[in-house]
């Protein structure tokens, strides 16, 4: 299966993700609907807990915003790995908005697995990744002093379209 793909590109590097929509079609539409509206442009990522995930998304870029509207859980059998793109939400399954996570490794993203909605996954770029992985981050909440930035988040135009 041939998946659509998105382009983040941040202050640590170049990110290509493809988009799961066999899985996860409401939250692949809803991302992708989000960056072609420039959405995701100029925000950070205010979350960093290392071996874990790095989240972002936030247009207050405090965990606590998102774009308006929620988006209703997807739950999947794709594993929680690294690299994997998924959904952060809050005690509601259905709460997801605009904030996103990629985890930084299967062992303590497990738990995650049919929770949180996994919808793509790193295919280039994985060491921007853990470049932002690697900022300083306070331990106890995760906000780095100096959050990373999405400079800009790009659909790719579609193969042969």
């Amino acid at each position: 299966m041939s998946y659509p793909t998105a382009t983040i590109e941040t202050d640590q590097g170049t990110v290509r993700v493809e988009l799961w929509n066999d899985v996860a079609p409401g939250h692949v539409e809803n991302f992708l609907k989000l960056a072609n509206d420039g959405f995701y442009d100029g925000l950070s990522f205010h979350r960093i807990i290392p071996g874990f995930v790095i989240q972002g998304g936030c247009p207050q870029g405090d965990g606590t915003g998102g774009p308006g509207w929620r988006v209703k859980a997807e739950f999947n059998d794709r594993q929680h790995e690294e690299g994997v793109l998924s959904m952060a939400r809050s005690a509601d399954p259905d709460s997801a908005g605009s904030q996103f996570f990629v985890c930084l490794g299967r062992e303590h993203c497990q738990h995650l697995d049919r929770q949180y909605t996994a919808f793509g996954k790193v295919i280039e770029g994985i060491e921007a990744v853990r470049a932002i992985a690697a900022v300083p981050a306070d331990p106890n909440s995760g906000r780095p002093r100096n959050p990373p930035k999405m400079t800009k988040v790009s659909v790719d135009p579609a193969d042969g379209a």
